[in-house]
């Protein structure tokens, strides 16, 4: 082999985390998001970024972005430039960058999931070309910045450092790959550090999409219950900032957490419904269990994929039910998709931030959109705010196409 790749350290380093960003319809921020979730609020609203009056749902979780980015290396005209989408990313990657007190570095590997990129970016483009196909005006600029890797090139600009870029586009398990591949990194010895994350945003194609395959909930998002009627959509951003254990010690870094376990599997019985019994979920929460050596006794949370439709809650109500076992009936599980929707590409990484919120401050996040409980969850669904010790929580995410991951998140003592 003529570039032989680094041999995994014979005993692969703890991973923790040492920054945080999240931007959701909760808010700005980790402050805004905890007490939101934490309180179990929902942020769905009539939509205002596109027209939907076509549409069979009006609602979904717009998040309110500030009138003015927080500086960065970016010039004024680049940040003219930007999407909603890169916006959305650029304010979680600030939090998290400034959280880690990370100084700029000329290797520094950055780990993305998305699933629709600078859609919006897209959709303008198409509808110029249509109205007025020899125009040409922005369109080169549209096009360029539309590509995912364009958007990740932005936060590494923006904050000073060069490295490999890695776009996962895994439908909904996006962001949790993006994590996970990231926690892989760093295992393996290819990295030291690694600012990895998720990101979305809301666009008139995906939300049509959506509605047309009538998977959105014309009454309201609510995962696990008796009478759920589908999903209903978000937009967001989260970025963590990982390194070594070791490392983070060295320069003394306030470690907020650790990713003990990370699991990944592929769900091959259909593009778009999940194997009825939840196999590959099962097979996802065993694996993130094993890598982290741990078993479902040791897990005090559980933050659900729980989208909200009848065969995604079914089939991962029951790969909980037979990897739980016992410790079901007393097991704390909600889907946080109740208060900001589904955020797609972002959703995993979100969900893995609520987590590290979860051990950091010792609450449970509540589902208070629940009306009865699917007979079919033996597990306890936190429907109340609710203090609680929580060491360790998992966060499952579930994709079209089968892309299944579970990613572990540890308190920090």
């Amino acid at each position: 082999m003529l570039f032989p790749p680094p041999k995994s350290p014979a005993s692969p380093p703890r991973v923790v985390i040492t920054g945080a960003g999240i931007v959701t319809a909760l808010g700005l921020g980790w402050h805004a998001n905890a007490d939101g979730f934490r309180q179990g609020r929902t942020a769905f609203r009539p939509v205002t970024l596109f027209d939907v009056s076509r549409q069979r749902v009006k609602l979904a979780a717009e998040a309110d972005l500030p009138a003015e980015l927080p500086r960065t290396r970016l010039s004024a005209k680049q940040q003219r430039r930007l999407d909603r989408a890169t916006k959305l990313l650029l304010l979680a990657a600030r939090e998290a960058w400034d959280q880690s007190s990370w100084a700029p570095s000329g290797d520094l590997p950055l780990v993305l999931g998305t699933t629709s990129g600078g859609m919006s970016l897209g959709e303008d483009y198409f509808r110029q070309a249509v109205r007025q196909p020899f125009r040409r005006r922005q369109q080169p600029t549209r096009a360029l910045h539309y590509q995912a890797q364009t958007q990740a090139r932005f936060v590494a600009e923006a904050f000073g450092f060069q490295g490999p870029i890695t776009i996962i586009s895994n439908a909904c398990a996006s962001g949790a790959n993006a994590i996970g591949h990231a926690w892989e990194l760093l295992r393996r010895g290819r990295s030291g550090r690694v600012l990895a994350g998720g990101y979305d945003a809301l666009s008139l194609l995906t939300f049509a999409g959506f509605d047309s395959l009538q998977a959105l909930s014309p009454t309201a998002c609510r995962p696990f219950d008796a009478q759920r009627d589908g999903l209903a959509l978000g937009e967001g951003a989260a970025v963590v900032a990982l390194e070594t254990l070791e490392g983070a010690q060295r320069r003394g870094a306030s470690i907020l957490g650790e990713i003990p376990g990370y699991g990944a599997t592929v769900d091959r019985h259909h593009l778009t419904q999940p194997h009825p019994a939840g196999d590959a979920a099962l097979e996802t929460m065993t694996a993130a269990c094993a890598a982290a050596g741990v078993t479902a006794e040791a897990v005090d949370y559980v933050n659900a994929h729980g989208t909200g439709t009848v065969l995604n809650d079914s089939a991962e109500a029951l790969a909980i039910n037979r990897w739980a076992g016992a410790r079901a009936a007393t097991l704390p599980v909600s889907s946080t998709k109740a208060s900001v929707g589904h955020l797609l590409g972002a959703a995993g990484a979100v969900e893995a931030v609520v987590c590290l919120m979860a051990v950091r401050e010792q609450w449970l996040p509540p589902q208070t959109t629940l009306r009865a409980v699917d007979p079919i969850c033996r597990f306890a669904m936190v429907r109340q705010p609710a203090n609680a010790p929580v060491r360790l929580a998992l966060s499952n995410s579930f994709g079209f196409g089968g892309a299944n991951a579970t990613l572990l998140v540890r308190r920090w003592a």
